[in-house]
């Protein structure tokens, strides 16, 4: 199996905990004299089946991620998706930055406090777009390794 293939059986896994809980939820309480609209002991018993799969897979997905190297980058997996992630809060946070930055202020007296800009607008957009760009070259080299390194002990 594919490491891409284990994150979309994880995603999958996970979706399915969060189904099989909220039909455990509509099971768990009844009105007296009605019947629940499934028996919750085969929803606990699936529950735990997908729970210890899940489990197992995230481990394994981590172990995958923790030794495999992206030669290119000389970054591990699990390196990259940090960096790439804190490449988001940067360019995420910078751009809230630029944003508030940019806004016209409207005076309607000369009695008025005038606000001016600490910051070059142009050049923290341009940081900004520097790092979106960064982050995607990333996403690209991580999504490629996805497809084609072989998750940790995998029997297939």
């Amino acid at each position: 199996m594919k490491l891409g293939e284990a994150l979309a059986r994880r995603a999958e896994l996970q979706s399915r905990i969060g189904e099989i809980r909220n039909r455990l939820r509509a099971s768990v309480l009844v009105q007296e004299g009605d019947s629940p609209p499934e028996d919750p002991q085969p929803l606990l018993v699936e529950l735990a089946r997908a729970a210890d799969e899940l489990e197992s897979l995230i481990a394994r997905i981590n172990k995958t991620n923790a030794v495999t190297r992206l030669p290119a980058l000389d970054l591990t997996l699990t390196e990259a998706l940090a960096k790439r992630d804190v490449l988001g809060l940067r360019s995420g946070a910078l751009r809230s930055v630029a944003d508030a930055t940019a806004q016209q202020q409207a005076r309607y007296s000369r009695s008025e406090i005038r606000l001016e800009r600490t910051l070059d607008i142009a050049a923290v957009r341009k940081r900004v777009d520097d790092l979106a760009r960064d982050q995607r070259d990333l996403d690209v080299a991580i999504q490629a390794a996805n497809w084609t390194v072989d998750l940790i002990g995998d029997s297939d």
